[in-house]
């Protein structure tokens, strides 16, 4: 059954998902270990450091994403493309985690108070990670039309996170469709465009609202742009989920780092996106409870000179200034007609009973 938009929030491993909670933040670490188990590591514990909330990586080898073949179609030739002139076997091979890995790496990230999780890339990806008891999965955006796929972790029964990249609404209607049937109950789309690095002027991140109110489920961001800017912006559309690839340093290398960020920039990620979060609050008129006492440095009307008692109030001896315990400014015209009741002195705040 779809959730309304209203109840769509739910948790994974006890953190909260949702309008109600922060941004979930998470670090994808994608192939920028540059295949050293020690880099992976060090990769877990700077986002640790960093404050993300999760660690991602992925759950594949070369022969279960594609052949080893050099003919048409099996090797980048897209001029515009980070990995020109590779065939798809050998990025994949030069981009892929060891499964062996999988253990240390989820282990570390627990231990540093990280939820720890992957994206698989077939049913065998499945069964090793249900292994390892990952507490929700990730659909990429190349696999959101892998029907198959989709059902196979959605028996899991765990929260599924699928990436919107290149899908129509129809492709997207089938895939949520396929993963509600197969036992998927909590579900985030993130809106993801599929190009690496991506610009700001192609993400469209409107789309976010609209993904949540048309599939009744939790929408969020999936951001290959350069620094956080457009993941902040994410949030005040009600983006819940904020994903972004995350690297030591860029000078390093590697298959992702380019888009990647580095740990300064995962910091002020985690912070700016929780701030955004706090400034939504609600549709709000009026001094709030913390800006009540401001009120008092409003425009009021004073005495600018000493009036005696029964002197008329007039343009040079009554202004309109900060403090505010006098009359508010829209009386000013109204005293003047009036005459001081009682002597008064310079600086006095005025008010109806001092005037006649």
């Amino acid at each position: 059954m779809k959730k309304s938009p209203a109840d769509s929030g739910f948790s994974i491993a006890g953190r909260p998902i949702g309008p109600d909670a922060p941004p979930f933040v998470i670090a994808e670490m994608s192939g920028n270990h540059n295949q050293s188990l020690e880099r992976a590591l060090a990769i877990v514990e700077a986002a640790a450091a960093s404050g993300a909330h999760a660690l991602k990586i992925q759950t594949y080898t070369a022969d279960t994403m594609t052949l080893d073949s050099q003919e048409a179609g099996f090797v980048i030739d897209d001029p515009s493309s980070l990995w020109r002139g590779k065939s798809l076997y050998k990025l994949y091979e030069e981009a892929h985690t060891p499964w062996e890995w999988h253990k240390p790496i989820f282990d570390r990230a627990r231990e540093l108070g990280m939820i720890a999780f992957s994206t698989p890339f077939d049913d065998s990806a499945v069964d090793f990670l249900e292994q390892l008891d990952v507490p929700c999965y990730k659909i990429a955006s190349f696999e959101n039309t892998d029907l198959p796929l989709i059902r196979k972790v959605a028996a899991t029964g765990k929260p599924m996170i699928i990436s919107t990249g290149m899908a129509s609404v129809a492709e997207l209607d089938e895939a949520v469709r396929t993963a509600r049937a197969a036992g998927c109950r909590d579900l985030v789309l993130l809106k993801c465009t599929s190009t690496y690095p991506a610009t700001p002027e192609n993400t469209n991140i409107r789309t976010i609202p609209h993904l949540r109110q048309l599939f009744g489920c939790e929408a969020g961001l999936s951001d290959h742009t350069m620094g956080v800017g457009v993941a902040v912006a994410s949030v005040a559309l009600g983006a819940t989920v904020v994903e972004k690839h995350f690297t030591l340093a860029r000078a390093d290398g590697g298959v992702d780092s380019a888009f990647s960020l580095e740990p300064a920039e995962m910091r002020q990620l985690v912070e700016e996106t929780e701030r955004a979060w706090q400034a939504l609050g609600a549709v709000s008129y009026g001094a709030t409870a913390a800006e009540e006492k401001s009120k008092a440095f409003r425009r009021s009307i004073y005495a600018a000179e000493d009036i005696p008692a029964g002197a008329p109030l007039t343009r040079d001896n009554l202004r309109i200034i900060r403090p505010g315990f006098g009359l508010p400014p829209r009386e000013f015209e109204r005293c003047l007609q009036r005459r001081a009741r009682v002597d008064i002195r310079k600086g006095t705040p005025i008010d109806w009973d001092l005037l006649a």
